[in-house]
């Protein structure tokens, strides 16, 4: 069943005839941690919208992943959504990072939703203002700042997407994610725990916060 104040906060600006419309044809999904939803080349038949968890999108190169961005509740998937204009192909991986839900739309409504309700294009276009700045963020990390400060913003990054801190996270995983190797990630995270920038314990990687500061 959709959750009402989720359907409301994210589509009342199209009017009260557009609830019912979601109602009739959207589709809930609960999805497992680590589940791959989607993999490059298959093809796409629904456009996401993440109302629990959240999702990674992601590209991979020699068995190496290139993370572009991560999907958190009430977003969208701005890959999916551009690819119903095309072939409906994936470009891209996603997989669940943590136990999720997802209310999913039929391509095939999306279309037909786009034509009724014009102004549902406000939120791709929101969505891909943000995963623009994401991109050249992500880029600008690559190009400009060395591979301890890419690993501490990759952590911070990925606290404040699932609100856990710390966060359990091995360095394989941060290693695949952003392009290296998990022996060099392991060396990197001594250094920066050597600074006093994080602490490595049983429960996971923590970041020390205070009032004055925040999480990405």
């Amino acid at each position: 069943m959709i959750d009402n104040l989720f359907a409301i906060n994210k589509f009342g600006f199209l009017g009260e005839d557009f609830l019912p419309e979601l109602e009739k044809h959207a589709v809930i999904m609960d999805i497992k941690a680590k589940t791959e939803i989607i993999r490059e080349g298959q093809k796409n038949k629904y456009v996401p919208f993440l109302t629990k968890g959240s999702i990674k999108v992601f590209t991979l190169n020699d068995g190496r992943e290139l993370v572009y961005y991560f999907i958190k509740p009430n977003d969208s998937c701005l890959m999916t959504f551009s690819s119903i204009f095309t072939d409906y192909i994936s470009r891209v991986y996603a997989i669940a990072e943590e136990d999720s839900e997802a209310l999913l739309v039929p391509v095939s409504v999306m279309h037909e939703w786009l034509i009724r309700f014009p102004e549902i294009n406000k939120l791709f276009y929101r969505e891909y203002d943000r995963r623009f700045s994401e991109v050249m963020n992500m880029v600008n990390d690559a190009v400009f700042h060395r591979l301890d400060k890419r690993v501490l913003n990759y952590i911070k990054q990925q606290i404040s997407t699932t609100g856990s801190n710390p966060i359990k996270i091995t360095h394989r995983e941060i290693a695949n994610s952003l392009g290296t190797s998990r022996e060099v990630v392991s060396r990197v995270l001594k250094k920066i725990e050597s600074d006093g920038e994080i602490f490595q314990t049983k429960e996971g990687i923590k970041v020390p916060v205070n009032e004055n500061v925040r999480l990405i």
